[in-house]
């Protein structure tokens, strides 16, 4: 398995830290409002390297965060009038609803921030000891950036432009503003209402700043050469992921990921605040996803292409009833969507469009009738054998299959190779050339592609099983007849009513047909 590591800025061979687990971290969302495709293209390509490590029987540990503190988050909970608490779970309740409808997994261990306050102050207390963290002027508590020389290795940053006692407190910033960044931000009770936590944290008299000398701070009766300062405060963005992944992974972990935008500042401070609490490397290898594009353009809310999964399912699921010219249920959608996402190589930027969308509707259409088709066959052929030369052509298809995702997670490769494996089945399904058991291994073969891929519904097998009502039948008998002696008016009004009544016909080489939608 070889990948390209961000860190090191090449390709490498995937070498764990420990044989018995790979332990990923991935950066999860700020519950404050509907996560964006953009977001959510960069979750399904965790799923993706998740679900290829988990093929390849690596056995996988992820843990992700859920951002419930920060600016975004309390300034909208304000806007809407809401705590913070109910607010944020509203939001995160919708995020988990999303990832379900594109078959993005949960991560083994999700964490709210909120949860890991004492983590936060145990690593601030350490970098303050340390003397990779100090007290500013306005009483929020800082990363000294130039103790810590490695702080460019991520993001090509060269420190020679680093501003002495250049301070930023803002969540989010540019790589043209990489100076000292807030760790917990001091309480501004007009920002922040009610949103605050006290906490002790231990300062030297060599970094403990005037302000705080009338107000909050005591000597430690243990320690002289020190000083204790309880405040009114809450964390900044940054040190919750190097918290988060410290309570479940302790000081290292084998794979970070997230999109390309986060490369920097938050991974790379990231790194900062966790190598100087562990002295350790925070993560092996770092993998980055890249940008979606709305009809090659950056997604942006003046440009009148940001959309969310809730905009697309107004777009494409607002008719009531199906129509000749396309049915489209949830499950094709979200399908549709997640094909979409994964269709591309992760370090390339993929585009978004209706008409791509569109494209994708017919291809899962098609994906589902092959399964249909499998099945069908599966009850009408008797032979039970395999054939050698099936059975070596199965095994080469696995091992061209494997080989694409131990290829940097080459997933265009191995959708190449899914849909000629569809365009065989089919030909060679309509020649009537494959035994049933044969056909049960071309079924269980689509079962393990979508181990990866999971872009197929297996219920639609069950739909085909169900039994036609008679009503139905007879409107199937009424529109055949009708066909054969050319009253087409009639057979479409018909096939339209059984549109309306969820079902449609199907006219191919082997026969008509009629399936629930």
């Amino acid at each position: 398995m070889k990948f390209f590591n961000t860190l090191t800025k090449k390709k490498e061979e995937f070498k764990p830290l420990k044989q018995d687990l790979v332990k990923i971290y991935f950066c999860g969302p700020t519950v404050y409002n509907y996560a964006h495709i953009w977001n959510l293209k960069t979750y399904t390509w965790n799923d993706i390297v998740v679900r290829t490590l988990k093929f390849l029987w690596y056995n996988v540990e992820t843990t992700m965060n859920i951002t419930d503190i920060d600016d975004k988050t309390i300034r909208d909970s304000q806007k809407s009038w809401e705590n913070l608490k109910d607010f944020t779970q509203k939001y995160t309740k919708i995020f988990f609803e999303d990832l379900k409808k594109l078959n993005i997994k949960k991560a083994d261990n999700t964490e709210k921030i909120s949860n890991v306050i004492p983590e936060m102050v145990r690593m601030i207390n350490t970098m303050l000891r340390r003397w990779f963290a100090y007290i500013g002027e306005d009483k929020s508590i800082y990363f000294k950036i130039s103790k810590f020389p490695k702080y460019w290795k991520l993001a090509n940053i060269d420190l020679k432009w680093l501003k002495e006692n250049a301070r930023i407190n803002n969540d989010e910033y540019d790589k043209e503003n990489f100076w000292d960044f807030v760790l917990w931000k001091a309480y501004n009770p007009e920002n922040d209402w009610e949103n605050f936590w006290e906490e002790e944290f231990e300062l030297s008299p060599t970094t403990q700043p005037s302000p705080l000398q009338e107000e909050g701070v005591k000597k430690s009766p243990l320690l002289e050469e020190r000083a204790r300062v309880r405040l009114k405060w809450r964390p900044g963005w940054h040190i919750e992921c190097s918290a988060c992944a410290m309570k479940h992974f302790w000081p290292q972990i084998d794979i970070h990921m997230w999109g390309v935008d986060l490369i920097f500042p938050h991974h790379q401070n990231e790194i900062a605040q966790t190598e100087s609490c562990t002295r350790k490397t925070f993560s092996k290898y770092w993998i980055h996803h890249w940008h979606l594009m709305v009809d090659w353009k950056k997604m942006s809310k003046s440009l009148w292409n940001f959309y969310t999964l809730k905009d697309l399912e107004e777009k494409f699921l607002s008719q009531s009833l199906p129509s000749k010219e396309g049915i489209i249920t949830p499950s094709i959608l979200y399908r549709a969507i997640r094909l979409n996402f994964i269709n591309c190589k992760y370090r390339d930027s993929v585009n978004f469009s209706f008409e791509k969308l569109e494209t994708n509707f017919e291809i899962i259409k098609k994906i589902d009738e092959t399964l249909k088709n499998i099945q069908r066959n599966i009850e009408l052929v008797e032979e039970k054998w395999i054939s050698r030369e099936f059975r070596e052509n199965m095994q080469g298809l696995m091992q061209d299959f494997i080989q694409a995702l131990e290829d940097d997670f080459n997933i265009p490769e191995a959708l190449a190779l899914f849909y000629s494996f569809g365009k065989f089945v089919n030909s060679w399904i309509s020649e009537k050339k494959f035994s049933k058991e044969e056909l049960n291994s071309i079924l269980d073969m689509y079962k393990q592609f979508n181990e990866v891929f999971a872009i197929m519904d297996f219920s639609v097998l069950e739909e085909n099983e169900k039994e036609i009502p008679e009503e139905i039948l007879k409107l199937f008998e009424k529109r055949n007849n009708a066909k054969k002696e050319k009253d087409f008016e009639t057979a479409d009004k018909i096939r339209d009513e059984l549109l309306e009544k969820w079902y449609k016909i199907i006219d191919a080489r082997e026969g008509t047909r009629i399936e629930k939608i």
